[in-house]
């Protein structure tokens, strides 16, 4: 996770599109999934240590992007199949008519993501006035105005310095700015150098900050066996990772350069979804887990960022049929 979301949120230029297009992965699987540095998605190397694609017969080949953005640039681009993704970066995709649909929910943060603040500060009151670091536009910016507005207060009684993470904890642990939104590992970082708390995290927070698998309308269409059977697979492999975190961690971590211990942590503050969870999710209501709440909760605040002129309806990119038939016996 430490690079996941540097220079997150940003609206793909066309030409970069263009470039991709011309570009693409070669592999003689029947269906590429990209995913990146975040626990909900390198735990699809769970399933792949596991047997777990064997088991059900998917033919899936795992495309690892250092750099987020790149992977969401690339299913965008048709570079990819599908790809692991927070919601909130696929909404702009979405107002763009990118031909593609939310199949699967991977995780909900849980703990991962932080308003970290000074020891000085105790109290959201105190924060009045301060200046707090966040990549604008960022996930932890939302995470941040989120935590304000819970609070009775708005993005107007702070200033948001904009900075990426990495720089924005080591001002907190400097001492030169008194408040970021960070994930981890910068929220052990701050708290190991005694130099902060948290404020708010996302796991007072459920179902604000959701990620999913977002896949191609023609690849569904050519190849929905091996998207229902990597989706049974996937239900395993949370399964697994719940029975074994410290196996799971052991089999995540050398992915992502972190001892099996460091991840576990990270591990930890990720709300893995399993059928359950998905069919929760996939279907409207007002429940914190539904992906319909958190298009509403998130599309308001890209709406406030100028990424969207509009909210997309989310029936209209939801598709929960590869999850229902995934669940059947």
């Amino acid at each position: 996770m430490s690079v996941l979301r540097n220079l997150l949120r940003r609206v793909v230029p066309l030409a970069g599109l263009l470039t991709l297009a011309l570009h693409p992965i070669p592999s003689f699987a029947q269906v590429t999934l990209g995913l990146s540095d975040w626990p909900g998605w390198v735990a699809w190397y769970v399933a792949e240590k596991e047997g777990y694609f064997k088991k059900y017969g998917a033919d899936v080949k795992l495309v690892w992007f250092p750099d987020y953005m790149t992977s969401v640039n690339a299913l965008a681009a048709g570079q990819i199949d599908a790809n692991c993704q927070a919601l909130i970066d696929t909404l702009s995709p979405v107002e763009k008519k990118v031909p593609a649909k939310v199949i699967l929910v991977t995780d909900n943060s849980a703990g991962n993501d932080a308003l970290m603040v000074s020891n000085a500060i105790k109290t959201f009151p105190e924060l009045k006035g301060k200046n707090v670091g966040v990549e604008i536009g960022s996930i932890e910016h939302y995470l941040a105005v989120t935590a304000l507005r819970t609070h009775g207060m708005t993005d107007k009684d702070v200033t948001f310095v904009n900075m990426s993470t990495g720089d924005a904890a080591a001002a907190v642990i400097a001492g030169k700015i008194p408040a970021a939104g960070v994930w981890n590992p910068w929220i052990q970082r701050i708290e190991n150098a005694k130099a902060g708390h948290p404020l708010f995290t996302s796991k007072s927070a459920p179902g604000l900050i959701p990620d999913v698998v977002y896949a191609r309308d023609s690849a569904l269409a050519a190849h929905r066996k091996d998207f229902v059977a990597m989706t049974r697979a996937w239900f395993d492999a949370v399964k697994f990772i719940e029975k074994n975190p410290q196996k799971a961690a052991e089999i995540m971590a050398p992915h992502v350069g972190l001892k099996p211990q460091e991840y576990a942590l990270s591990l930890a503050g990720t709300r893995l979804f399993g059928a359950k969870l998905n069919m929760e999710a996939m279907h409207k209501s007002s429940a914190p887990v539904s992906l319909y709440k958190s298009t509403a909760d998130s599309g308001a605040f890209l709406i406030s960022q100028k990424a969207i002129t509009a909210t997309p309806d989310p029936a209209t990119f939801i598709d929960a049929s590869i999850v229902s038939e995934a669940m059947k016996p």
